[in-house]
């Protein structure tokens, strides 16, 4: 028995690093596809429940295994389109992946250091006060340096939760921010075993849950628009490749033709034409000249390119075609995307990169940034507000590029990439949130799923199934009024001002 008890004493450290690492992993059921909303309180609860009882050392090691349990079963799916779609080696793959999610880590591994250290010297009410704040900054952080990576904010967990209220006013960042403070409360509660903060932060849950009946924008019914958006599923392994380019293009074709005249936008996904504007010129000046006789607008996804100082430019381009003037390239009622993915698009330092990614056998050429701001798109006297792929994920972007007057959002992308994985759902659940802060209905077109029309409340209106061949169609009627978040930019941060100034005041009071 001795020897038991000795044994599990010299291991505990390590049985409670296992088991942290799984309340890291629970903490992903709060996602899309699971979306068990309170994953992400419960996991983030124990986290800070360890951090309280630890020194900054222990603290900085539990949330480094927790780091690993989040990022490692919730960004798995990155490796599905580095195995299948690039030529290096299986163990570079792993080891990309391992990188990746070592240094997302370090953010709540440096947030954990922080609030231990502030811990040793203030109050634990003081600590679990300043917790949203310091675990805002780490985030921030990670979503812009190295060009940032904002994937898995708790807050996105909320989207269907009684918190999503919030995102209107304050954000997802606001959602994140009230997150943690119930996480902080609970924490304590467990920690001091007492009722008061576990009563607290379940009368957060239900004071703030009739915020989600709050409807912050005006339905326009007489200005709905018949939209139908095309999902090609094109495999990946055939997409760049030339010998497939008029069977890609038939099949959008195909799913086109029948929509003509009755429905007025037609949308296409990411790069549905495989190949640049200018080649494909001819094939650009027939579909408009045929959607312009039927009255209906094509939106589409190409590779846009633009001939400066006798070198060509590449873009990831959106553009209309069957307006009322007819097409002419370069034309101006286009989107280039801004925020480039790092190592797929673009390089630091492209021009050194040359030899790899011939090595790599890159089926694309490298992209340049179009500009932060730019003019939305109008079709059919519909304005857009346009963002391509992992763009949707940005909130400050889209919202910066918001106008009063902007009647859809819409977002257009190619997630073949990332095969049958949890890697789509979690961008979809992502472009839910755009759309509630922002309170316009969202238009989400893919190559392969997830296909869908939302509503502008984060609700769906209408999905296709993944991996099939087919057009979704519906009425979708545009909104007009400016939701808080939409409205005042800097409301979160005046909040969270007046917040810290409150903490300070009330810190020799706790």
């Amino acid at each position: 028995m001795i020897a038991m008890i000795t044994t599990f004493h010299k291991y505990k450290e390590y049985l409670w690093s296992i088991i942290i690492l799984l309340f890291g992993v629970f903490g992903i059921l709060g996602f899309s596809p699971y979306n068990f909303w309170p994953a992400s309180i419960i996991s983030s609860t124990i986290l800070l429940k360890i951090i309280l009882d630890s020194t900054w050392k222990k603290a900085a090691w539990y949330t480094f295994f927790w780091g690993i349990g989040f990022f490692g079963s919730g960004l798995q799916w990155i490796y599905i389109s580095l195995d299948q779609f690039s030529k290096m080696y299986s163990f570079v793959n792993i080891l990309l992946i391992v990188f990746l999610v070592l240094y997302l880590t370090l953010f709540p591994v440096l947030f954990s250091i922080l609030l231990a250290i502030t811990q040793s010297h203030t109050t634990i009410w003081y600590t679990i006060s300043v917790a949203p704040i310091f675990w805002l900054t780490t985030e921030y952080i990670r979503g812009y340096i190295f060009t940032g990576f904002p994937w898995l904010q708790l807050g996105y967990t909320q989207i269907d939760g009684p918190l999503k209220g919030i995102a209107p006013i304050f954000g997802v960042e606001g959602i994140t921010f009230v997150l943690i403070l119930i996480s902080g409360l609970l924490a304590v509660s467990i920690k001091k075993k007492q009722l008061s903060s576990t009563i607290i932060s379940l009368g957060m849950l239900l004071l703030l849950w009739p915020l989600t009946w709050i409807q912050w924008y005006h339905l326009q019914p007489q200005r709905a628009v018949r939209v139908s958006l095309v999902q090609g599923d094109i495999d990946q392994h055939i997409k760049w490749n030339p010998n497939y380019v008029e069977k890609i293009l038939q099949t959008y074709i195909n799913h086109t033709l029948p929509l003509l005249g009755k429905t007025k936008i037609v949308i296409w996904p990411e790069s549905a034409i495989p190949g640049n504007e200018i080649d494909h010129n001819k094939t650009l000046k027939l579909l408009d000249h045929q959607f312009r006789q039927h009255q209906t607008n094509l939106i589409t996804g190409i590779i846009g390119v633009r001939c400066a100082y006798n070198c060509y430019h590449y873009y990831n381009s959106v553009i209309v075609l069957g307006e009322s003037e007819p097409y002419k390239y370069p034309h101006y009622n286009r989107y280039d995307k801004h925020h480039l993915v790092l190592y797929s698009e673009r390089f630091p330092f492209q021009k050194f990169f040359n030899p790899l990614l011939n090595f790599i056998k890159f089926p694309i050429p490298l992209m340049q940034k179009g500009c932060y701001i730019q003019p939305q798109l109008t079709v059919s006297y519909i304005k857009m507000t346009v963002s391509i792929c992992y763009e949707i994920i940005l909130g400050k972007q889209i919202r910066d590029n918001f106008k009063p007057d902007t009647d859809f959002l819409l977002t257009i992308a190619n997630n073949a990439w990332f095969g049958n994985s949890i890697g789509p759902w979690q961008y979809f659940q992502m472009a839910r949130m755009r759309a509630l802060e922002l309170g316009r209905p969202l238009l989400c077109s893919t190559n392969n799923g997830i296909t869908a029309i939302i509503n502008a409340d984060g609700s769906l209106k209408a999905q296709l199934p993944q991996f099939t061949s087919a057009v979704l169609s519906d009425e979708v009627i545009p909104t007009t009024g400016l939701t808080p978040y939409a409205k005042f930019r800097y409301w979160l941060f005046l909040g969270v001002a007046i917040y810290i100034v409150l903490i300070f005041k009330c810190k020799n009071y706790v």
